[in-house]
Order: C-alpha cells, then structure tokens, then sequence
C-alpha cells in the first residue's frame, strides 16, 4: 500500500471517528437535560412559592439565563448527532443514558409529606 493511499486511509478513518459525538459526549448531553429539568423545577418553584423581592427576581433571571445556555447547547448537541448520521453509536449511546436515566431516576425520588392546608392557604395568601 502506497503512503498517498496509507494517509487517505487514515484520514479517512479519523474523519469519520470525529463525525459522531463520542460516549463523552452523550453523557454531558444527558447530564445538560438533568440540569435543564432541575432548573425548570427551581424556577417553577421559586416563582410559585418564593417571596416576591428584588433578589428572587433575579435569581429567577440568573436561572433563566442558566437553563438557556444549556438549552443552546443541548440543540447544537442533537443537530449534530442527527446530522452526521450515526444511528448506531447513537442507538447504544440512547440505551447507555436510558439506563443511567433511570438509575438517577431511582436514586432522586423522594417522598415527600403532604402540605397542611392551612400552610396552603398562607402561602397562597402570601402569593396574592
């Protein structure tokens, strides 16, 4: 095999190991989705049950901003895995996280206690 051939080979080769996401990155895609589901739920509760003050607004903008840029990412993350092609490392990579989904799934339920109505009520006249 000629150099010319041996160099097309290889370029070839690394060409094609660098058009598909690695396993590297599929895990950070799913950690940026676990992230992005936390600070929905932040945000949800903070506008929810939060005192209305200066500081919560922006906090609620600090987080806003933070689920966003995560977002950002997380779309360039998928375009790139659709565009390239690589519905195999894909498909083991999708059951890797699936699996590991479910194990923090696992890991992060709580149960939590009923909220007394009348605390219900407080919050809610607090609220307005």
């Amino acid at each position: 095999m000629s150099s010319d051939a041996t160099s097309e080979s290889v370029q070839s080769i690394e060409e094609s190991a660098n058009a598909r996401p690695s396993a590297t990155e599929f895990e950070m895609a799913y950690q940026a989705r676990v992230a992005i589901d936390r600070i929905r739920f932040a945000i949800k509760h903070t506008e929810q049950f939060g005192p209305r003050s200066d500081q919560m607004r922006e906090a609620g903008l600090q987080l806003l901003d933070a689920l966003q840029r995560l977002e950002t990412v997380d779309r360039r993350f998928q375009a790139r895995s659709r565009s390239r092609g690589s519905r195999t490392a894909a498909s083991g990579a999708r059951q890797m996280v699936n699996s590991q989904k479910e194990r923090t799934e696992r890991e992060t339920t709580i149960d939590l206690p009923a909220v007394p109505e009348r605390l219900q009520a407080e919050v809610g006249r607090c609220t307005g």
